[in-house]
This record gives structure tokens, C-alpha cells and sequence, in this order.
């Protein structure tokens, strides 16, 4: 089910360290089994998660009573939380905020404050929410515990603390930056994604929240993770801007062998984009999407671009590399008039952009596109996956910075492109004499860089190229109404098989663009 419901501020609950119904509660039980006077630091949560690598698999006690976990989405929505009770609250730039229990988030999360002193539990109450017309639950357990939580800060201006991550369900977490509203997603792992056996889904466990100084501007959260096939150790260093960025710092340990393990796994939502290819909906909206493309920087420096599709069946596609220096998911297209959504905001929606620190060796960007036919579902999976297997109870190490953006000349710093249409070759004019029914017709537009100042009569070159396919009248022009290029080309395929293509730009065989790609499934 798509995570939307990060999106409703009225989910959110909070916390303090003491009970106020005055009772002593009992003691939070972690399953990390760290001291309370241990200082908190990558390698002790490294230490914990190797330990439990070695011992099998226990999802743990379920302490949800069944009427938290029956509940409707409407009602989960009225359980709110009350503000002045943030942790944290008026003592700096950060705040804390709760998920409580119920619906399709019941896994029990422990949450901490880690200081220099220790760290000590933070406690669940329900004194410390709202329930709507029902109201609270009778007799609900005193160790219910979380399911998540979200940090806030300033954003916007000093006297509203806005929401800039949520970490609420399985390993998803959320990031914004300025002026940005939720749509896609991170996780922490992702096992087995777009494989026949099954997508495992590990969680986070534990969270320990460092207390910043009240004029801190980065804080810093450590995390277990755990799984039937694999445990982990993670350290997030939040840092809010314009373009908030993440710093994440990972060790995991496999219990057995996994088959596919995916690294920095971002997962997003497309249904349907200008392409009239892709258009199989009876809605409003001319487009429909959290992110439209995938975007790579290869280890030699090469840029791409992969539109994003809703295919007619699962389609995985993968982008082989080295030592790769990025990759994300975009939402490229900002204009709201491409989407006529007020309510969604598909044009405010996040890009999320992964900058791997040190080499990673061999392996692949791999794409993942499910069949979707609603918006609430998450049907777009990118992430790294390494050519050498992991072995198991052996550490593996990565780090990386995740940043969400809205708009970037740094990613890509040239040329980029910003639509791809594909329909059949005989229309707009185009004769039809002898014309084989495969043939498709693309047409591709790129601005942004040098291409912005260049003349329509410059003599600008289209490279295009495609394994097992026959690919004619290529042609390249200035369109007067957008200032794009626009390059249009034919594909026919060989045999009735995919046909991996490839188009740029140059100028006098100097690179204007990136590279576009594209995935042409007969």
C-alpha cells in the first residue's frame, strides 16, 4: 500500500519521558539490549546488529490490541497528537513527534534520547493524543509504544517548525526541503524487490534521537534494522535547507543469502505523463506522477535520463556501472499546469537525488516498474545492486548522501531532457506506403545549458542509437513556441524484442546533453 498517509499532518502523534496519568509505567524493554548509561555511537548500534545476525529471526511480541489494528484509515486520521507536548519543545531548532499505533502501521518502534550521559526510553502515554469522537481506547498498554516519529524545524520562518522527515513504516522514511510537499519516498534496504519469491520488507527497530544544542542546525539519529535475512546499523545526519540532505552511514550483516540486496532503495509513483503511449485514463489531469525519470551519473562522468513508464507488466531494467557518482528519482516537470492537481501538488513534489561516498565497485542502477492503475500505489522502485554477493554475518558497508530537491543545475550541470512522446509513425502527416505496424515514431525534447543560447540555425546533431533495431529519419530543430530541440526519429525493431535506445546532442561533436535512454519494449 502507497505510504500517502505521511502526508496527513492530523496521523501524527507525540511523547514525553514521563507518564502523565501518574502511574509508573514499566520499563520500556528495548529489543537492543544496549545500557541506559552506554553512549551512543555507530559502533555500539554496529556491535548490536552483528549480534543479532547471529541469532535467528524473532519479529518480536505483538502488544496491539486488535481494536488499534482494525481501524479505518478515517479513523486512524483522528488520532492526533498535542503540540506543546514535543519533545524537545522550545528548547532549540528541532522537535520531535510520535506516530502512534494502528491501521497498517502496528509494528512496535522503540524510540530513545541519546545523550553523553546515556540515553533513556521515551515513554508512550495516551494522555498525550486526541481520538476523535471515539476517544481514547480503554485499558491500552503502557508499553504500547510508536510507530514512527518525524523531526521538525524552521524551515520557513522561525515561529512555525515545519515537518522535514518521517521515518514511519517497515525502513521508509521521508525527506523535504523548502517548499516541497511529500510524494516519494527512501528506505533503508530493499531485499528481493521485483522478484517472483517475494519482496522482503525489513524495519527499523530502534531509533536514538541525539539532543542537539538549542543552536544546532544538523541532527543526528542512529537506527537498527532487522529482518528474516538481514540486520543493520545506521546513522542519518540531518541537515535542513533549501535542499535538505541526508548523510547516511549503514553496516549490515545477512543471516543467509539474499538474493537481490538493494542499496539506497528510493521507491516513487507514476501513472501517466505526456506520453500519449502511456495514457490508458479516463481523468482530468493531462499528467499524474511523483517523479517522471531516472536520473544517473555514471563513474566516468556520463549523465542520463531514463523516462519513467506504467507498463503494461513488470518491467526491471538495469544501468551497468562503477564506482557510480549518483542516481535518482526526479520530478522534473514543475509547471501545475501539466497537472491541474491543487490538492496533490504533483509539481511541489520532491526529487530525491543519492550521492554515494567512496567506490562501490561493480554493479547497477536497477529500475523497477510495476503496473499501477492508481495514484495511492507506489509502482517505481531505483536502487543500487552490487555485482559481488554479500556474504553472510560479513559487514557490509555503505555511505551516501540523500538530498531532496525541487529544482538543481547541478544535477545534471547541462543539457537535459524534458519530454518524450511516442506514438505510431504513421500519424502527424507522415506517409504510410509499406510502413511495417512496429514502427514507432519518438519524439524527444532537451533545453537547459548551452542549448538555451544557441541559434536555431546552428548545426546541432542528434547521436542517436539502439541496439537490434532499425532507426531512420532522424531530425533536429528548434521548436519557436517552447525554445527546446527537438529531436524525432523511427524505430523499427529487428525481432520482437526490447531495443535499449540512446539519444544526445552535440554541437561541432562537442556533448550539449545529457544522455537520454529509453527502454522500447515491442
Amino acid at each position: 500500500m502507497r505510504q500517502r498517509l505521511l502526508s496527513v499532518p492530523l496521523l501524527l502523534a507525540l511523547t514525553l519521558f514521563a507518564d502523565t496519568t501518574g502511574k509508573a509505567p514499566p520499563e520500556v524493554v528495548s529489543e537492543s539490549q544496549i545500557p541506559l548509561n552506554a553512549v551512543v555511537n555507530l559502533d555500539l548500534i554496529e556491535r548490536i546488529a552483528r549480534e543479532r545476525a547471529a541469532q535467528p529471526y524473532a519479529r518480536g511480541s505483538d502488544n496491539l490490541p486488535e481494536r488499534l489494528a482494525s481501524l479505518g484509515y478515517d479513523q486512524y486520521r483522528d488520532i492526533r497528537f498535542r503540540p506543546a507536548q514535543a519533545l524537545w519543545r522550545g528548547q532549540g531548532l528541532f522537535e520531535v513527534q510520535l506516530f502512534h499505533r494502528g491501521f497498517i502501521y502496528r509494528d512496535r518502534v522503540a524510540i530513545w534520547e541519546a545523550t553523553p550521559q546515556g540515553s533513556r526510553p521515551v515513554r508512550y502515554s495516551s494522555s498525550l493524543f486526541t481520538f476523535g469522537k471515539s476517544g481514547a481506547p480503554a485499558n491500552l498498554p503502557a508499553n504500547l509504544g510508536f510507530a514512527g516519529l518525524r523531526i521538525h524545524y524552521p524551515l520557513h520562518r522561525p515561529a512555525y517548525k515545519d515537518e522535514i522527515i518521517v521515518f514511519l513504516g517497515a525502513s521508509y522514511f521521508r525527506v523535504l526541503g523548502r517548499n516541497q510537499g511529500y510524494g516519494i519516498s527512501a528506505r533503508g534496504l530493499a531485499v528481493n524487490t521485483g522478484l517472483n519469491r517475494g519482496e522482503e520488507f525489513p524495519r527499523f527497530t530502534d531509533f536514538w534521537l541525539v539532543r542537539p544544542a538549542p543552536s544546532d542546525r544538523v541532527l543526528t539519529i542512529y537506527a537498527l534494522l532487522d529482518s528474516e535475512s538481514v540486520t543493520g546499523a545506521y546513522r542519518f545526519v540531518i541537515r535542513p535547507s533549501g535542499t535538505t540532505r541526508v548523510e547516511v552511514t549503514k553496516t549490515l550483516f545477512l543471516r543467509k543469502r539474499v538474493a537481490k540486496l538493494g542499496i539506497a532503495p528510493l521507491t516513487s509513483m507514476f501513472l501517466y505523463g505526456e506520453n500519449p503511449s502511456g495514457r490508458r485514463f479516463d481523468d482530468f489531469r493531462p499528467e499524474v506522477h511523483d517523479s517522471d525519470g531516472l536520473m544517473a551519473r555514471t563513474g566516468n562522468d556520463e549523465w542520463l535520463w531514463r523516462p519513467l513508464l506504467n507498463p503494461d507488466r513488470l518491467r526491471v531494467s538495469r544501468l551497468l556501472d562503477q564506482d557510480p557518482k549518483g542516481f535518482g528519482l526526479v520530478q522534473r516537470d514543475r509547471d501545475f499546469t501539466h497537472y491541474q492537481d491543487n490538492e496533490a501538488r504533483y509539481h511541489a513534489r520532491p526529487s530525491y537525488w543519492v550521492e554515494p561516498h567512496g567506490t562501490w565497485g561493480r554493479g547497477a542502477v536497477e529500475l523497477v516498474e510495476i503496473p499501477s492503475n492508481e495514484e495511492i500505489h507506489d509502482n517505481i522502485v531505483a536502487f543500487w545492486v552490487a555485482e559481488k554477493r554479500a556474504e553472510i554475518r560479513q559487514p557490509l558497508r555503505y555511505s551516501y548522501a540523500l538530498s531532496a530537491f525541487a529544482q538543481s543545475h547541478e544535477w545534471p550541470p547541462g543539457g537535459r531532457a524534458i519530454a518524450t512522446r511516442v506514438g505510431n509513425a504513421a500519424v502527424g502527416g507522415y506517409r504510410n506506403f509499406g510502413l511495417d505496424p512496429r514502427t514507432r515514431r519518438f519524439v524527444v525534447d532537451f533545453a537547459g545549458g548551452d542549448l538555451n543560447g544557441l541559434a536555431a540555425t546552428q548545426p546541432v546533431v542528434a547521436q542517436v542509437s539502439g541496439s537490434g533495431a532499425t532507426i531512420d529519419e532522424v531530425t533536429v530543430e528548434r521548436v519557436p513556441e517552447t525554445g527546446a530541440w527537438r529531436v524525432a526519429f523511427r524505430v523499427l525493431p529487428s525481432a520482437n524484442e526490447s531495443v535499449d535506445l540512446r539519444c544526445f546532442l552535440t554541437l561541432y561533436g562537442e556533448s550539449l546533453t545529457e544522455t537520454w535512454t529509453y527502454l522500447f519494449v515491442p
